[in-house]
């Protein structure tokens, strides 16, 4: 049973070690029952969710993919891309199961003891894929994010069975298997809107040649009002596929500086366009600003799948993209030194597109 008791710590620096080096993370300081937030997750007026505007009655679209062969299905995940840079889709062939169980094998690891998961902390994991962190990069971050997560990049079964955690790696890889078929269907189907007529495998590379999972757990929080789940950004994945739970708190940028909530819909899975898919797609696709918001009653869960280049790749605009005569809005760039960019920062919206622009 976790301690109910208001705990103080002497200073800012017992908590960053309680947090950051025990492997406690924020699901430790909210089982502690602080009555308030911490100095550190207090957030700027500008980044906190109470001044901004709220779009009640404006929703991103919700598409039944049932039909993956009629024209309107294909035609409305393109317009989607185009305008809103998310949707979600319903009946999208990956089993209710597979969602569940990824779900509670989610809760299964950070109800590990602190122990346990801080044996994947940077500093002892057994491998640079297997990660479990607390915000999203502390050691350049003003104030702190209200998350903890584990991060797995796959590289293959092999490495996943022997190196992910036991608790989690067997309904994770179930869920990237199962997932892989539509991302690979919605892939074509934007593609095929942008004259790209067939992916091979260079393509391919270029669109999946590296997945990463997410699994992020944001606890009850002291003053959610003071902080942010997660902070305004957008991915750097070509396509992100999102698993949320019933919980809600997922906002995206909508037009006029206003947000909009991505309501939890059952079974549904959340894709997002990221930014090397605006960048080869031209600016064509959005990858658009999102944002967390922390919660004073509930736990919540989030499952992203991020569709990546390889870190060795080059991306740029699609010669396809190109062909009319269109002119390149973003140059040619390394995506290693992309991501090293985003990581490196803060959360700060859609800056670090800026670096690719012309």
């Amino acid at each position: 049973m976790a301690p109910t008791l208001a705990v103080s710590f002497n200073d800012s620096s017992d908590i960053t070690d309680f947090v950051l080096n025990k492997g406690n993370g924020v699901k430790g300081l909210s089982e502690m029952g602080l009555e308030s937030l911490p100095k550190q997750y207090i957030q700027p007026l500008e980044e906190r969710m109470c001044g901004t505007k709220i779009m009640p009655h404006e929703s991103i679209p919700i598409i039944d993919m049932s039909k993956w062969d009629d024209p309107k299905v294909a035609e409305a995940i393109c317009e989607a891309a185009e305008k809103w840079g998310f949707f979600q889709i319903i009946n999208h062939g990956v089993p209710i199961e597979v969602l569940e169980n990824v779900k509670e094998a989610t809760h299964q690891f950070f109800r590990l003891p602190a122990e346990e998961k801080r044996k994947y902390l940077k500093e002892f994991s057994p491998s640079n894929n297997v990660r479990f962190g607390t915000s999203f990069s502390p050691e350049s971050e003003k104030a702190l994010e209200w998350k903890d997560y584990l991060s797995l990049f796959y590289v293959s079964e092999d490495e996943a069975s022997a190196l992910w955690p036991a608790v989690c790696k067997d309904q994770v890889l179930e869920y990237m298997n199962r997932s892989e078929i539509v991302i690979r269907k919605l892939l074509d189907v934007l593609l095929k809107n942008l004259n790209v007529t067939e992916i091979d495998e260079t393509k391919e590379s270029l669109l999946m040649g590296s997945k990463r999972t997410n699994l992020n757990y944001y606890p009850i929080c002291p003053n959610p009002e003071l902080t942010v789940g997660v902070g305004r950004h957008s991915d750097v994945s070509t396509l992100t596929f999102l698993l949320q739970d019933d919980i809600g708190g997922l906002y995206v940028r909508g037009n006029n500086d206003s947000w909009i909530h991505v309501p939890p819909v059952s079974g549904s899975i959340v894709i997002n366009v990221g930014d090397a898919l605006q960048i080869m797609s031209n600016g064509r696709y959005k990858s658009i600003e999102h944002r967390v918001i922390a919660n004073g009653n509930n736990n919540r869960i989030s499952v992203p799948i991020f569709i990546n280049p390889r870190p060795s790749d080059k991306i740029s605009p699609f010669p396809e993209v190109l062909a009319s005569g269109e002119k390149a809005v973003y140059k040619e760039v390394l995506y290693s030194d992309y991501v090293k960019h985003f990581f490196r920062k803060a959360h700060d919206g859609k800056k670090t597109i800026d670096m690719a622009k012309i």
